[in-house]
């Protein structure tokens, strides 16, 4: 997913094997689920910022299981013992007699000898690649264009087709013009299912000037009338009512109803889009004896059993030819679109590409959840959290996902970033409802707490609102039993200048917020610093992110990951949101779902602190983290508090 593993994994092996990093090739693994599994996920899956923590150990092993049986190899050839001798730079070397064997001089004599009983690591004193800042080895094949991703797949003799799926959840074709669309030059066949139909051609121009001739017209079914305030209303409704107890401790119920001051609030988050950079495509060759697909995924073994499935092939008969992925943040984890594509290639001969347009899959993605969040607070004395209640309502991801990961009715995707805060609260109950909306929903680059990050830090800081306290001291106060936590906070803090004021506008008012969070094996704090105009509109001028992901392999990554992530978090809070009218999606592109420009990008300042535990994730912590500190920020400069994403539908006008 272009997200660093290309230069961390070789890095893992490299420090342990004793390589020069640049002389490690890597490839990209067939499907298969038995050989090839994420050892966190159980699977042939890159997600949940699982890769480089799957990989830390067993890399690193095989790395020094290669060097050790090479070391001894050497030392046989010269009948010494092994711990006189020494491996690095792709040789083995025995200083007492100064003579040195390169690795491809040792391999044939180290391939007869049995792996090694026990494997002895590197200490960090000893790394001489892991935790430098290295440059990417995939970086020279992107910049001059030899990277392959799966649109860019070439075949002889293949066909370029586009597709059209009915605008609404459950919709069906009912009528197409398909003359019209074969008399459309370089058009060659029109393929339909019951619920789609695509226009394949020479060329995706003819294809899509061949899908607009045909003019689908479809039958909207059961949801022709859904809008999204009719969903909307439903889950408030729904989050009325009990739901599976996630955590408790402390009997908050009876807590809540003793004396002290109470806070409450309603979150909403809405449905988001994945938007990719690179169109979701799929190439096919569906022939009598296999099945060959040339993709970009998340999930090649998910891919290759979806179509062994749709064919009637074998497993083995399906082959699955993954390349570069120009953006997956959870979309290339489904495959709905491969099966899509097999089942139109069922109806024809020969290799073709399947090509969806933005407004297609923009209108027909598998969406961030919609969540409403209820919760309330009792204060102390002190104004501290005496007791703490959190209901999460929304459509499961897992259920449909991993059924076998539900259990007692949670969800554990949808409670992450609630379930288990980092805050010492006395009493805390969290509660999950299941409700299901018609509409699809799937992984969006950490589904739950890009949510509960986000609700549950805007609470807490209306409750240092409601406490009369400073926000980052409110936190500091009941973050005593997680020194982890508190060391990235005290550093964003320090490093952001939290006890100075903001430069004062003209005509803007300014503001800082802040959050934490523990996510992913990461614990990360951000401050983020905006302007706001008389018409509302926000402008974020500097986030500063400190987090403590345990050992880092390759700090430029980090970095490069808190960025990306940052940036496309600031989107989705400041502006991302799917909404519904008669039951279509009502946005389609770029134009009307937006995403952060380069001149409208902050100033992230990235500090990592040191640290020699197992490493934690990076891919989607600076997403989640992001949108609270956002928010916090916007309610310090207007007085608003924002308790419904996108920041772009709360109203933050004022006279200037």
């Amino acid at each position: 997913m272009g997200q660093g593993t290309w230069t961390a994994m070789p890095m893992l092996l490299a420090e342990e094997l004793g390589v020069d990093l640049a002389k490690v090739k890597l490839e990209q693994a067939p499907a298969n689920n038995n050989l090839y599994s994420d050892p966190m996920l159980g699977g042939q899956v890159t997600g949940g910022s699982t890769s480089v923590r799957g990989a830390w150990k067993p890399l690193r092993e095989a790395g020094a299981a290669a060097r050790m049986v090479l070391v001894q190899a050497a030392a046989t050839t010269w009948n010494v013992d092994p711990a006189t001798c020494q491996a690095a730079n792709g040789a083995v070397t025995h200083a007492a007699s100064g003579r040195s064997l390169n690795y491809g001089e040792l391999v044939d004599a180290a391939a007869k000898l049995d792996a090694p009983a026990t494997i002895k690591l590197k200490g960090p004193g000893q790394y001489t690649l892991i935790g430098k800042r290295m440059g990417r080895l995939d970086s020279p094949a992107k910049v001059d264009g030899s990277a392959q991703f799966g649109i860019d797949a070439r075949l002889p003799g293949m066909a370029i087709a586009t597709v059209a799926a009915a605008p609404v959840p459950g919709g069906r074709l009912a009528g197409s013009s398909d003359q019209k669309a074969l008399a459309v030059k370089g058009v060659r066949q029109v393929l339909k299912l019951d619920n789609a139909v695509a226009v394949v051609a020479d060329h995706m121009w003819a294809a899509r000037q061949g899908l607009a001739a045909l003019a689908p017209v479809w039958s909207d079914g059961a949801n022709a009338s859904m809008i999204t305030a009719g969903i909307v209303d439903a889950m408030l409704a729904a989050s009325t009512k009990a739901g599976a107890v996630a955590h408790d401790s402390g009997d908050a119920l009876k807590s809540l109803t003793q004396a002290g001051r109470k806070v409450e609030a309603i979150y909403q988050v809405p449905f988001l889009a994945h938007a990719t950079m690179e169109p979701m495509n799929c190439t096919v060759d569906l022939r009598a004896d296999g099945c060959d697909l040339w993709v970009g995924t998340q999930v090649p073994s998910l891919a290759q059993g979806a179509a062994a499935k749709l064919t009637g092939l074998p497993l083995e008969k399906v082959r699955v030819r993954n390349f570069f992925i120009g953006g997956g943040f959870g979309r290339r984890l489904e495959v709905d679109y491969v099966v899509q594509a097999v089942a139109f290639a069922k109806q024809m001969k020969g290799p073709v590409k399947f090509i969806w347009s933005r407004e297609e899959d923009i209108q027909h993605d598998m969406y961030r959840p919609y969540y409403v969040d209820r919760l309330s607070a009792r204060l102390d004395a002190k104004g501290m959290p005496a007791a703490w209640f959190h209901r999460i309502t929304g459509s499961s991801i897992m259920a449909r996902f991993a059924p076998a990961a539900m259990k007692n009715g949670i969800d554990p995707d949808a409670v992450e970033g609630a379930s288990s805060l980092q805050y010492d609260i006395g009493a805390m109950r969290v509660e999950y409802l299941r409700h299901e909306p018609p509409v699809a929903t799937a992984f969006w680059r950490g589904v739950g707490p890009t949510h509960n990050v986000f609700v549950v830090e805007s609470f807490i800081d209306e409750l240092a609102l409601a406490a009369r306290q400073d926000p980052v001291a409110y936190r500091r106060a009941i973050l005593a039993k997680s020194p982890r936590m508190l060391a990235v906070l005290d550093l964003a803090a320090a490093k952001a200048g939290w006890s100075t004021q903001l430069h004062p506008m003209a005509d803007r008012r300014v503001g800082r917020g802040v959050s934490a969070q523990f996510a992913f094996g990461t614990y990360m704090a951000q401050v983020a610093e905006v302007s706001v105009g008389p018409g509302g509109d926000v402008r974020v001028h500097r986030v500063v992110c400190a987090l403590d992901c345990g050992q880092v392999v390759n700090p430029d990554t980090v970095v490069a990951q808190m960025e990306g992530g940052i940036v496309f978090g600031l989107s989705a809070a400041l502006w991302g949101e799917i909404t519904f009218d008669k039951g279509r999606v009502q946005q389609s592109n770029f134009g009307d779902y937006r995403v952060m420009r380069m001149n409208e990008a902050p100033r992230i300042e990235v500090y990592i602190v040191s640290s020699t535990d197992d490493p934690g994730g990076i891919g989607e912590p600076g997403t989640a983290a992001i949108a609270p500190a956002l928010a916090n920020a916007v309610a310090a400069a207007t007085g608003k508090r924002v308790r419904k994403l996108p920041i772009a539908s709360t109203d933050l006008a004022f006279k200037a």
